[in-house]
Protein backbone atom coordinates (compact mmCIF):
# COMPACT_ATOMS: atom_id res chain seq x y z
CA UNK A 1 0.00 0.00 0.00
CA UNK A 2 1.71 3.04 -1.19
CA UNK A 3 2.29 5.79 1.60
CA UNK A 4 1.16 9.42 0.83
CA UNK A 5 2.54 11.24 3.54
CA UNK A 6 6.12 10.05 1.94
CA UNK A 7 5.51 9.97 -1.76
CA UNK A 8 4.41 13.41 -1.60
CA UNK A 9 7.11 14.60 0.50
CA UNK A 10 9.37 13.01 -2.35
CA UNK A 11 7.61 14.91 -4.58
CA UNK A 12 8.42 18.43 -2.76
CA UNK A 13 11.72 17.23 -2.55
CA UNK A 14 12.01 16.78 -5.93
CA UNK A 15 10.50 19.52 -7.31
CA UNK A 16 11.68 22.30 -4.81
CA UNK A 17 15.14 20.73 -3.41
CA UNK A 18 16.13 20.10 -0.39
CA UNK A 19 16.98 23.62 1.39
CA UNK A 20 13.03 24.76 0.18
CA UNK A 21 11.90 21.71 1.46
CA UNK A 22 10.13 21.81 5.11
CA UNK A 23 11.54 20.03 7.69
CA UNK A 24 8.78 17.68 8.25
CA UNK A 25 8.79 16.43 4.41
CA UNK A 26 12.57 15.89 4.72
CA UNK A 27 12.20 13.56 7.84
CA UNK A 28 9.67 11.73 5.78
CA UNK A 29 12.31 11.15 3.14
CA UNK A 30 14.45 10.13 5.65
CA UNK A 31 12.74 7.61 7.81
CA UNK A 32 11.46 6.06 4.48
CA UNK A 33 8.61 4.24 3.20
CA UNK A 34 7.42 3.85 7.40
CA UNK A 35 7.14 7.34 7.75
CA UNK A 36 3.87 9.22 9.04
CA UNK A 37 2.52 12.70 9.88
CA UNK A 38 2.67 11.83 13.34
CA UNK A 39 6.36 11.07 13.64
CA UNK A 40 7.32 13.65 11.05
CA UNK A 41 5.16 16.13 12.98
CA UNK A 42 7.01 15.38 16.70
CA UNK A 43 10.39 15.16 15.06
CA UNK A 44 9.80 18.44 13.30
CA UNK A 45 8.39 20.12 16.25
CA UNK A 46 11.94 19.82 18.23
CA UNK A 47 13.42 22.53 15.88
CA UNK A 48 16.73 21.80 13.69
CA UNK A 49 19.12 22.13 16.55
CA UNK A 50 17.57 20.08 19.14
CA UNK A 51 17.28 17.33 16.55
CA UNK A 52 21.01 18.00 15.79
CA UNK A 53 21.91 16.99 19.10
CA UNK A 54 19.72 13.91 19.85
CA UNK A 55 21.95 10.66 19.88
CA UNK A 56 21.17 7.48 17.94
CA UNK A 57 19.81 6.12 21.13
CA UNK A 58 17.59 9.31 22.06
CA UNK A 59 16.35 9.20 18.30
CA UNK A 60 14.87 5.37 18.93
CA UNK A 61 13.10 6.24 21.78
CA UNK A 62 11.14 8.24 19.94
CA UNK A 63 7.91 6.32 19.77
CA UNK A 64 7.14 4.92 16.27
CA UNK A 65 11.02 5.52 14.81
CA UNK A 66 13.12 2.31 14.04
CA UNK A 67 16.66 2.17 14.80
CA UNK A 68 17.57 2.50 10.90
CA UNK A 69 15.43 5.65 10.68
CA UNK A 70 16.90 6.91 13.77
CA UNK A 71 20.52 5.86 12.08
CA UNK A 72 19.70 8.01 8.79
CA UNK A 73 18.40 11.21 10.71
CA UNK A 74 21.75 11.00 12.72
CA UNK A 75 23.76 10.55 9.80
CA UNK A 76 22.20 13.38 8.05
CA UNK A 77 23.09 16.13 10.70
CA UNK A 78 26.58 14.33 10.66
CA UNK A 79 26.77 15.16 7.58
CA UNK A 80 25.54 18.58 7.62
CA UNK A 81 28.04 19.25 10.88
CA UNK A 82 30.93 18.10 8.31
CA UNK A 83 30.10 19.76 5.67
CA UNK A 84 29.84 23.50 8.03
CA UNK A 85 33.06 22.33 9.26
CA UNK A 86 34.58 22.51 6.01
CA UNK A 87 33.17 25.45 4.54
CA UNK A 88 34.21 27.45 7.45
CA UNK A 89 37.74 25.98 6.66
CA UNK A 90 37.60 26.90 3.03
CA UNK A 91 35.87 30.53 2.67
CA UNK A 92 37.92 33.34 1.73
CA UNK A 93 36.26 36.30 2.99
CA UNK A 94 36.19 40.04 1.86
CA UNK A 95 36.85 42.44 4.27
CA UNK A 96 38.52 45.03 1.87
CA UNK A 97 39.09 46.36 -1.50
CA UNK A 98 42.56 44.49 -0.93
CA UNK A 99 40.76 41.28 -0.17
CA UNK A 100 39.34 41.68 -3.93
CA UNK A 101 42.34 42.30 -5.47
CA UNK A 102 44.24 39.59 -4.13
CA UNK A 103 41.60 37.33 -4.78
CA UNK A 104 41.32 38.41 -7.96
CA UNK A 105 45.31 38.58 -8.91
CA UNK A 106 45.96 36.13 -11.48
CA UNK A 107 43.87 38.08 -13.79
CA UNK A 108 47.07 40.44 -13.63
CA UNK A 109 48.73 37.75 -15.94
CA UNK A 110 45.90 37.28 -18.79
CA UNK A 111 46.68 38.59 -22.15
CA UNK A 112 43.35 39.60 -22.33
CA UNK A 113 40.64 41.32 -20.12
CA UNK A 114 38.86 38.42 -18.07
CA UNK A 115 35.71 40.02 -16.14
CA UNK A 116 34.78 37.87 -13.58
CA UNK A 117 32.17 37.46 -10.55
CA UNK A 118 32.00 36.15 -6.76
CA UNK A 119 29.39 35.39 -4.96
CA UNK A 120 29.08 36.03 -1.37
CA UNK A 121 27.19 35.00 2.05
CA UNK A 122 25.51 37.62 3.97
CA UNK A 123 28.84 37.28 5.69
CA UNK A 124 31.02 38.28 2.72
CA UNK A 125 32.30 34.67 2.18
CA UNK A 126 32.73 33.45 -1.08
CA UNK A 127 30.85 30.81 -2.43
CA UNK A 128 31.22 30.56 -6.17
CA UNK A 129 33.29 32.56 -8.56
CA UNK A 130 32.57 32.65 -12.25
CA UNK A 131 33.95 33.70 -15.32
CA UNK A 132 31.52 36.08 -16.90
CA UNK A 133 33.57 36.79 -20.55
CA UNK A 134 36.88 37.10 -22.04
CA UNK A 135 37.63 40.10 -24.42
CA UNK A 136 37.10 43.46 -24.52
CA UNK A 137 35.13 45.15 -21.83
CA UNK A 138 31.92 47.28 -23.63
CA UNK A 139 28.74 48.02 -21.58
CA UNK A 140 26.87 46.31 -24.46
CA UNK A 141 28.85 42.80 -24.20
CA UNK A 142 28.51 42.79 -20.37
CA UNK A 143 24.66 41.99 -19.26
CA UNK A 144 23.76 42.18 -15.74
CA UNK A 145 21.85 39.39 -16.69
CA UNK A 146 24.44 37.16 -16.96
CA UNK A 147 26.08 37.88 -13.45
CA UNK A 148 22.71 38.02 -11.35
CA UNK A 149 21.92 35.15 -12.73
CA UNK A 150 23.82 32.55 -10.93
CA UNK A 151 23.78 34.79 -7.60
CA UNK A 152 20.41 34.40 -7.85
CA UNK A 153 20.94 30.30 -8.17
CA UNK A 154 23.22 30.55 -5.67
CA UNK A 155 21.05 32.67 -3.11
CA UNK A 156 23.78 34.64 -2.51
CA UNK A 157 23.87 37.91 -0.40
CA UNK A 158 26.39 40.33 -2.43
CA UNK A 159 28.21 39.93 -5.95
CA UNK A 160 31.87 41.34 -6.47
CA UNK A 161 33.11 41.83 -10.01
CA UNK A 162 36.93 42.28 -10.98
CA UNK A 163 38.62 42.31 -14.57
CA UNK A 164 42.00 42.71 -15.80
CA UNK A 165 43.54 45.85 -18.42
CA UNK A 166 46.52 43.90 -19.85
CA UNK A 167 48.04 47.43 -20.38
CA UNK A 168 48.82 46.94 -17.17
CA UNK A 169 47.17 50.50 -16.02
CA UNK A 170 44.12 50.06 -13.69
CA UNK A 171 42.62 53.35 -14.25
CA UNK A 172 39.21 52.51 -15.18
CA UNK A 173 37.58 53.37 -18.57
CA UNK A 174 34.22 55.25 -19.25
CA UNK A 175 33.32 51.66 -20.25
CA UNK A 176 34.07 50.42 -16.89
CA UNK A 177 32.08 52.97 -14.98
CA UNK A 178 29.29 52.48 -17.22
CA UNK A 179 28.87 48.68 -16.85
CA UNK A 180 29.39 49.05 -12.61
CA UNK A 181 26.48 51.77 -12.72
CA UNK A 182 24.37 49.46 -14.60
CA UNK A 183 25.59 46.48 -12.35
CA UNK A 184 25.14 48.95 -9.34
CA UNK A 185 21.23 49.65 -10.91
CA UNK A 186 20.04 45.95 -11.70
CA UNK A 187 21.30 44.91 -8.20
CA UNK A 188 19.38 47.11 -6.40
CA UNK A 189 16.64 46.00 -7.80
CA UNK A 190 16.97 42.20 -7.40
CA UNK A 191 17.92 43.07 -3.70
CA UNK A 192 21.86 41.52 -4.27
CA UNK A 193 24.59 43.98 -3.45
CA UNK A 194 27.10 44.38 -5.65
CA UNK A 195 29.79 45.16 -3.14
CA UNK A 196 32.61 46.65 -5.78
CA UNK A 197 34.12 46.37 -8.88
CA UNK A 198 37.88 46.20 -9.13
CA UNK A 199 40.05 46.85 -12.15
CA UNK A 200 43.49 45.21 -11.93
CA UNK A 201 46.55 45.97 -13.42
CA UNK A 202 49.99 44.60 -12.91
CA UNK A 203 52.53 45.17 -10.49
CA UNK A 204 49.45 44.17 -7.57
CA UNK A 205 48.38 47.44 -9.06
CA UNK A 206 44.41 48.06 -8.95
CA UNK A 207 41.58 50.18 -8.61
CA UNK A 208 38.35 49.98 -6.55
CA UNK A 209 35.42 52.14 -8.04
CA UNK A 210 33.54 51.61 -4.55
CA UNK A 211 36.54 54.01 -3.23
CA UNK A 212 36.19 55.87 -6.53
CA UNK A 213 32.59 56.25 -5.58
CA UNK A 214 30.81 54.41 -8.39
CA UNK A 215 29.74 51.87 -6.25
Amino acid sequence: MMNEHYELAKEELAFYGAENASLQNILAVLIGPKANPSITGQLSALGIDRLADLSIEELRNIQGLGETAAKRINSAFGLAFKLRKFGKKESYKIRSPQDVANYFSNLEHEQQECFDAIYLTTKNAVISRKNIFKGTLNSSIVHPREVFKEAVRLSAAAVVVAHNHPSGDPTPSREDIDVTRRLVSTGKMLGIDLLDHIVIGDESNYVSLKEKGYV
